[in-house]
């Protein structure tokens, strides 16, 4: 039986090991195989590098324009209405925020080619807004979020 299952202790590496001697290919050559995309270049499965430093921008973003109009005072619970709105918004209409733009990513549907859409966009910012959903990835590059909303972040 350890054979079939392995042990907690071999790690999750064994787990692949043993779906591959039973002529299972578990885990893909790489993020977005399963669906298609290409291994790198525009189409392909965003880096986490680049989708982070996106959030960060827009967050930054958010905080900046708050700030212009909350002047003297701090921002406070406004930024994050106003990150709601530069997320949800352009990526709705455009498939991309601010800061997706300067990392050259953007979302896109994995059913269909239309537009991402109002309520795809307020769900995932909604998502992205409790973190956790955002943090949790499978072997195509796509995080809860993605996978709840039919999206996928792609490089250009």
């Amino acid at each position: 039986m350890r054979n079939v299952l392995g042990s907690w202790l071999d790690g999750p590496k064994a787990a692949f090991n043993n779906a591959r001697e039973r002529g299972h290919d578990a885990r893909p050559a790489y993020r977005g195989e399963k669906l298609g995309l290409p291994e790198s270049g525009p189409g392909s499965a965003a880096p986490l590098g680049r989708r982070l430093l996106a959030f960060v921008v827009d967050l930054l973003l958010a905080a900046l324009i708050t700030a212009a109009f909350t002047a003297p005072d701090y921002p406070g619970d406004w930024s994050v209405v106003t990150w709601f709105v530069i997320t949800a918004v352009p990526v709705t209409f455009f498939g991309v925020t601010p800061g997706m733009v300067l990392t050259r990513i953007w979302v896109a549907r994995t059913d269909s080619t239309r537009m991402v859409g109002p309520l795809r966009a307020i769900l995932r910012t909604v998502l992205t807004a409790f973190i956790i959903p955002a943090v949790i990835w499978d072997f195509n590059g796509r995080s809860w979020h993605d996978r709840l909303t039919q999206t996928i972040v792609l490089s250009r």
